[in-house]
């Protein structure tokens, strides 16, 4: 058979031919066009590297690309192999003998990014700073630390530059860039090797337009869900805890005094830690309040073999003995007061602009607790907007169950004097905080994005979630707190119909489901559950089962009134 390709660039040249003669045994002739556009990100990746390079992305900005037109003809006696060559070398795969790690030694870095600890928000002028390797959670004030990347070496390559860098790494399985986190490995831990990473390529999470649900309840056309539940131990903690381990078994090999990880839980964070230190095979230590969490998010510990205590106290009181305990003895800590945890969670935010194709939303919906992630997300995109990838930022929302509001409290006050309280019981037990640890983090991004705090009593984000269920989806109480939050600035006209929204879920449905039966159950304590869907008793007698069809079809079919 002879193949030929035709290439046109289509820009005013010459249209030339690629001819090769191969046989290949197919059961028709097939043809291929392919156009490329100047604009299309895929096209754009397909030429960058999966690691930074080494000189100013002044000398690699992109050029506009000319459409080019590509035709192949084969006929019927054409090898593959032979075929394919027509179309440019096959790459191989790694020898058998080498893991992806091992594949990842052969491909070292060279670039001069760094971070370092910072008292959170100092003053310019302060020289206060620790390194990463250090052991070290507070600041010699006592005041909460946070990372600080060196930006200056960051800016020597624009935006054009990281944009098709983090989009060239998505979908693949390359040590560690397959992962969500570590795709922007630069921005998070750029001194860690690939060696001490522990990672279960979390991220990359599903962000799905809520079509019948911002229509139907919210008169809404661009309503987006970011599901950052589907993930490897259902919530986002997973972004977060990647990080923290990964530090931790880099601190360990350098055999500093760190024997386990430990942290306090309302659920989702013990299960993130047990999960990656098993990975890692690093002990974890886990501090429960006793009867306060669901048992999908008890047994995820338990299962993954963290040494459990259940204590008779809130998240609070547990919050309290996990930071005395880790200062006398060898156990690192793992709650969002190590502002490690937070590098890692910032990169949803990144995430969203990125599957947005860098286009900036108008509003992000963030369920608060221990307030950590709300400082997260705005960190995130408040990196993409410096090193310029974004122009501008969205506006952020955090969300509080009213049961245990600190923060709306807070914002209502007009951020007068904050003031603890004590957590109400609440569905959102993961967010069933009285006194977050990130207060000052969450009112700094509130401040400098225009934020809004919002609150949801039981019975609103109970009936949201119904009402999110009804249209597909399958949520968590603490995505109910967001919507919640959501169908108020809707209502009051904040948030317009043709907005960009996005609403931040930050658990599977699946680790909540006891809350979900009680509610279509009806047996929620002075709750109506307005939109339980229970199931109908109904007789094992053809008759009775048609009468009770017939019934609720005239009531979905108004053609049959």
């Amino acid at each position: 058979m002879y193949t030929q390709l035709q290439l046109t660039p289509n820009c005013g040249r010459v249209p030339f031919t690629i001819s090769s003669q191969t046989s290949y045994d197919a059961p028709s002739p097939f043809s291929l066009s392919l156009s490329t556009m100047a604009a299309a990100p895929i096209f754009r990746s397909s030429f960058v590297s999966s690691q930074p390079l080494s000189h100013n992305s002044s000398t690699i900005r992109s050029t506009p690309y000319a459409p080019i037109s590509i035709r192949a003809t084969a006929t019927p006696s054409d090898p593959p192999a032979a075929a394919a060559a027509a179309f440019g070398p096959i790459k191989h795969r790694r020898p058998a003998e080498e893991n992806i790690r091992q594949e990842a030694r052969r491909h070292t870095e060279s670039h001069n990014f760094s971070a370092k600890y910072v008292p959170f928000n100092a003053e310019p002028s302060s020289d206060e700073s620790y390194s990463l390797d250090e052991i070290v959670y507070r600041s010699r004030s006592g005041g909460l630390l946070d990372v600080q990347h060196d930006m200056e070496a960051l800016k020597k390559f624009d935006g054009e530059y990281w944009r098709s860098l983090f989009d060239s790494r998505v979908g693949k399985t390359t040590w560690p860039y397959g992962s969500g986190v570590w795709s922007k490995k630069e921005w998070v831990l750029p001194e860690i090797g690939s060696d001490d990473i522990v990672s279960a390529f979390e991220g990359n999470s599903n962000l799905f337009w809520a079509e019948r649900f911002g229509k139907q309840f919210l008169g809404m056309s661009d309503l987006w869900v970011k599901h950052c539940g589907i993930s490897h131990t259902g919530s986002f903690k997973d972004l977060g805890m990647t990080v923290l381990v990964s530090q931790v078994n880099r601190l360990r090999k350098m055999n500093r005094p760190v024997v386990g990880v430990g942290c306090a839980s309302t659920g989702d964070t013990s299960a993130a830690l047990s999960a990656y230190c098993a990975s890692a095979g690093i002990p974890s230590i886990v501090f429960l309040p006793a009867n306060r969490i669901s048992l999908a998010q008890l047994v995820q510990p338990i299962a993954n073999g963290a040494f459990v205590l259940s204590i008779d106290t809130d998240f609070d009181g547990c919050m309290q003995l996990i930071r005395e305990v880790t200062a006398e003895l060898p156990i690192y800590l793992a709650n969002s007061l190590n502002s490690l945890r937070l590098e890692g969670q910032k990169t949803a935010a990144i995430e969203i602009l990125q599957q947005f194709d860098w286009e900036v939303p108008d509003w992000v919906i963030v369920p608060g607790g221990n307030l950590g992630n709300i400082y997260a997300f705005y960190k995130g995109f408040h990196m993409c907007k410096e090193l310029g990838l974004v122009d501008r930022i969205p506006r952020l929302v955090c969300a509080q169950a009213a049961n245990a509001n600190p923060l709306y409290l807070h914002y209502k006050s007009g951020w007068k004097d904050f003031k603890s309280v004590k957590a109400g019981t609440t569905f959102a037990s993961a967010i069933q905080i009285g006194d977050p640890v990130s207060i000052d983090r969450a009112v700094y991004a509130m401040k400098h994005s225009n934020g809004i705090v919002e609150e949801a009593t039981e019975e609103e984000l109970m009936d949201a979630m119904a009402q999110a269920d009804s249209t597909g989806m399958f949520i968590c109480p603490h995505t109910g707190v967001a919507l919640t939050a959501l169908i108020k600035l809707r209502n009051s006209g904040i948030i317009g119909p043709t907005d960009r929204t996005v609403v931040v879920s930050t658990a599977h449905g699946l680790k909540f489901t006891q809350s979900k039966v009680d509610y279509h159950s009806k047996e929620i304590k002075d709750m109506a559950c307005r939109f339980a869907n229970p199931p109908v008793q109904v007789n094992a007698d053809f008759g009775s089962v048609m009468d009770v069809l017939k019934k609720y079809l005239l009531s979905k079919d108004s053609k049959l009134h």
